[in-house]
């Protein structure tokens, strides 16, 4: 199986999973935080979503860089941030679809100006800048929904909340 295909069919499971946590974020608790050094729930939520995204940057560009190419998500509501990741899972499918399978060893960087954060081959970029960066972020999302008492959806099987 190729990089490209595998990439493909865990981006298809994880965003499945990523739609079923968002779903459930409150959109009067976008504030809330579970710790004053915490993110806010809806800027964690925004995070999330945004990071996916990022795949579609590393398969067509050499680097990423902060000061240039980076943007805060603007959404507000849960029902946005749905959106935007239906959108983002469509231009990711279609970027592993025409990336050339030869460049996942390409380095990437990921930058802020002149300042080069991390550079790394364009697969390894992949899955520890945006992948497992997603599933920690996931799995910090569904601390704060347990805090708030909003049950969890299962993702890799059933939840505590499931029957």
């Amino acid at each position: 199986m190729s990089i490209s295909k595998s990439f493909l069919l865990e981006l298809g499971r994880e965003v499945s999973s990523t739609k079923k946590i968002i779903a459930c974020v409150p959109n009067d608790q976008w504030g809330w935080k579970p710790h004053m050094k915490s993110m806010s729930l809806g800027d964690l939520s925004k995070h999330i979503v945004g990071l996916t995204i990022w795949t579609e940057n590393i398969l067509t560009k050499d680097h990423l860089d902060f000061q240039v190419d980076y943007k805060v998500l603007e959404a507000t509501t849960t029902d946005e941030l749905l959106v935007l990741l239906d959108k983002y899972e469509k231009a990711v499918i279609s970027a592993l679809n025409m990336f050339d399978e030869e460049k996942w060893m390409n380095d990437w960087k990921l930058k802020s100006g002149e300042h080069v954060i991390v550079e790394m081959p364009k697969v390894a970029a992949n899955r520890f800048i945006v992948n497992n960066h997603i599933y920690h972020h996931r799995g910090q999302l569904s601390v704060y929904l347990r805090l708030l008492d909003i049950v969890i959806p299962g993702m890799y099987g059933p939840s505590a909340d499931d029957k």
